[in-house]
């Protein structure tokens, strides 16, 4: 049996599933991970027999209406599920180090540009160092850095050897190629600024062929998406029609497809997109806003158990009192600051819909349907509150990024005329730059009171936490720490943040048709089922035939909840790779086949 496992373990353990696993820094062996596959696999496989041999102990018919016998389907079900589980286990370490590919390729740009303002005082270790540290910027770029950092630091590697090794197993050729190049001219003693320059540019362009590759695999994703769960569902439908005209009141064979494949397989489709796909670049990263800048003096773990602990509790108290009136000065602000607030008021509402159900309030209102339109609610209760605080957060979001540029150009255009950067943001406070000017209003009075322009500046990024904002805003700062010249600087973060934009809208432009794509699919698949349940019944009224069509209506109603839950966070998916950008399709789509089940039909 050893023998076998490890000529198994031995076959499957390639050098590019080596490679793949060490791509996507799954911190797991090539051995290990196969055995656990294999031994995760083996587990299903004896729960699924166990299974089965309990259906069949107790005499329970697992599929009356199916083309196969039960031993054959049982088979096909096992090969479907143990083989199903296998194979994707095998290629998820393949499938992670695409996503970081292009999450890499997507964020090399910026991060180079990072790179280029630190080159003038720093070393190259404490670049690589830095980027790693502002993981929250740069994502998988710092990653990479970080295994660089790490290789030295805690393994005692020389840097030429440490960058090696990442340039050899890194997912990204355009990664890699950096650390090629960059090695040559750190051993050449060449300039390191002029180098990230340049290879700025060169990143730029191949960022914009990487996201042309994303947005071909969306496409093809969602192709696959609508052919499988649309038409999919459409044509189980017309099997139940059928079952029906033919005298066959079961659908017991269309159960596991209706219940258990529509959701697992819709949910697998939601993963890979989520892997594959980059971020939509709206996710709110904060690290705390800083309270002060330095301090005279050092605490101690002595200096600490003297302090009074009736003042502490007082102060505690005190800060408390301030954050509920502040909420209770501005609520929205912070019902959007942060989505936890919205999940709280969703289970809330999501408690009142089930109280509500249970005490028959709900059968009052709706005596037909009524669990399937209770299970709508709850969803819909859940939802909203934070699909709600989503929209409102990316709203303004999208209103800060439109803006950012125009700043940066004030503080430039002021930089020319010999202005300091101080005296730049106190003039630009004044002016009416939309949402934008309230946070520099902050900035600005924050600099009156003492402050530095970089802690100032931070507080802004910190506030606002998005992470186009705080690449800009992090090169200026970093800028403005060794040199007086930041005209340069100011224009590059420009550049920068033009580009991301623009690659941003093109990604809207594109996962627009999509996203409507899937309305039109879900439309259809409504309509099919009015005319399946309605138009084409009454076609029958003529031949003195006794239909019931009320099993038919439930059935369908259930496969229309599912596939509206699910192609709404599709839908969310494709547009923003952010399941709370889903949420309020999935309402619309629930919303729509209440009414057309309850209402219509």
């Amino acid at each position: 049996m050893n023998l076998r496992n490890n000529f198994l373990i031995s076959s499957l353990n390639t050098e590019d599933f080596k490679r793949s696993l060490r791509a996507s820094h799954i911190p797991v062996s090539s051995e290990n991970y196969l055995l656990l596959l294999i031994a995760a696999s083996l587990l299903i496989a004896i729960n699924y027999i166990i299974l089965v041999n309990f259906f069949i102990l107790y005499d329970i018919e697992i599929n009356p209406a199916s083309l196969f016998s039960p031993q054959v389907a049982a088979l096909i079900l096992f090969v479907l599920i143990v083989g199903g589980f296998f194979i994707f286990g095998y290629i998820y370490p393949e499938l992670v180090a695409r996503g970081r590919k292009t999450r890499i390729e997507l964020d090399l740009p910026y991060a180079v540009t990072y790179m280029q303002a630190l080159s003038t005082t720093m070393t190259l270790l404490s670049i690589f160092r830095n980027v790693s540290e502002n993981e929250d910027l740069y994502g998988e770029v710092s990653k990479e850095c970080g295994m660089i950092v790490r290789d030295v630091e805690y393994f005692g590697d020389d840097l030429a050897s440490a960058m090696r090794t990442v340039q050899n197993f890194t997912p990204s050729p355009g990664f890699s190629d950096l650390l090629n190049d960059l090695a040559m001219v750190f051993r050449t003693g060449g300039g390191m600024t002029e180098f990230f320059a340049a290879k700025s540019i060169h990143y730029r362009e191949t960022a914009v062929q990487e996201l042309d590759n994303t947005l071909k695999t969306m496409e093809i994703m969602a192709e696959i998406y609508v052919t499988a769960f649309v038409a999919g569902p459409i044509a189980i439908m017309i099997m139940i029609v059928a079952q029906n005209l033919s005298g066959q009141a079961t659908v017991d064979m269309l159960e596991p497809l209706m219940y258990i494949c529509l959701p697992i397989g819709a949910t697998v489709m939601i993963y890979l997109l989520y892997i594959l796909m980059p971020p939509d670049g709206l996710k709110v990263s904060t690290k705390g806003v800083l309270q002060s800048e330095y301090t005279d003096s050092v605490v101690t773990d002595e200096d600490s158990e003297l302090v009074d602990e009736k003042f502490l509790k007082n102060l505690k108290s005190k800060k408390q009192m301030l954050r509920i009136k502040s909420i209770m000065k501005n609520p929205l602000k912070f019902y959007v600051s942060d989505y936890q607030y919205g999940l709280i008021l969703g289970l809330l509402s999501a408690a009142a819909v089930a109280l509500a159900y249970m005490n028959g309030n709900v059968a009052e209102i709706f005596p037909d349907y009524t669990f399937e339109i209770f299970i709508c609610l709850l969803i819909s209760a859940v939802m909203v509150p934070v699909a709600l605080a989503y929209e409102l957060r990316n709203w303004y979001l999208k209103q800060f990024e439109a803006q950012l540029p125009g700043f940066l150009r004030e503080l430039s255009d002021m930089k020319d005329m010999g202005m300091t950067l101080q005296s730049a943001i106190h003039i630009i406070s004044t002016s009416k730059i939309g949402v934008l000017t309230s946070e520099v209003k902050i900035a600005s009075e924050e600099i009156k009171m003492g402050k530095t322009v970089s802690y100032a500046l931070y507080n802004l990024e910190e506030r606002i936490g998005l992470v186009s904002v705080k690449r800009a805003i992090s090169l200026v700062m970093k800028a403005s720490e060794v040199t007086d010249h930041l005209r340069e600087i100011l224009i590059i973060a420009i550049g920068d943040l033009e580009h991301y934009l623009k690659m941003k809208k093109q990604r809207f432009g594109v996962s627009f048709i999509y996203v409507a794509i899937i309305y039109l699919s879900y439309g259809i698949f409504l309509y099919s089922s009015y005319q399946l349940n309605v138009s084409f019944i009454d076609s029958f009224s003529g031949f003195d035939m006794n239909l019931d069509i009320s099993s038919n209506v439930v059935n369908m109603f259930h496969i229309s909840m599912i596939l509206g839950l699910f192609s709404g966070i599709m839908a969310g998916q494709l547009s923003s790779n952010n399941i709370m950008a889903g949420f309020k399709h999935s309402v619309l789509f629930l919303a729509a086949s209440v009414v057309l089940f309850t209402v219509i039909i």
